[in-house]
């Protein structure tokens, strides 16, 4: 966040974009590394939280078909922090909003359709697949730099505002 600020304030626009895209891989990396792995070996990270075979079976479908999905939502969260950077929050919110929606809607939809928990886990992956690319595809069509200007943080003053000592 505070580099991708510092350097669009600098007017450094691709050094910022730059930032931005290395940060979204490093999100992505880590979150899908884990969730892969979670997904791998769910038993293995549930145990650690009971032993309830209810509970192990239930946490293991979950990790199974979310823990894949985990690399979209690091990829989504360090594009929202960098778009906090840039003064830019609309399309991150958007993505936001657009994945609890899928999440809860799809979840609902699915458990009144099937009843079944699996197909419920899938909309809560899609919501973090939402979540994710919408915050790439705005980034990467240059919301960043587009639309209004950006407003200061109230309070903020420039060095030529500040009374002279």
């Amino acid at each position: 966040m505070a580099l991708v600020g510092t350097n669009i304030g600098a007017g450094h626009k691709d050094r910022a974009l730059r930032v931005a895209w290395t940060g979204a891989a490093i999100g992505f990396g880590i979150s899908e590394a884990i969730g892969v792995s979670a997904a791998l070996f769910p038993a293995s990270w549930l145990s650690l939280f009971g032993d309830d075979p209810d509970m192990i079976a239930a946490g293991s479908a979950y990790l199974r078909a979310v823990g894949p999905f985990y690399g979209f939502f690091g990829l989504g969260l360090a594009l929202y922090f960098s778009s906090q950077g840039a003064g830019r929050l609309l399309w991150p919110l958007c993505a936001g909003i657009l994945r609890l929606l899928i999440a809860i809607t799809g979840a609902w939809l699915m458990l009144r359709w099937t009843g079944d928990l699996g197909h419920m886990f899938i909309a809560l992956a899609l919501g973090l697949a939402a979540y994710g690319l919408v915050n790439a595809a705005a980034v990467k069509a240059g919301a960043w730099f587009t639309g209004p200007k950006r407003i200061p943080l109230s309070g903020a003053t420039s060095e030529r505002s500040l009374p002279a000592r």
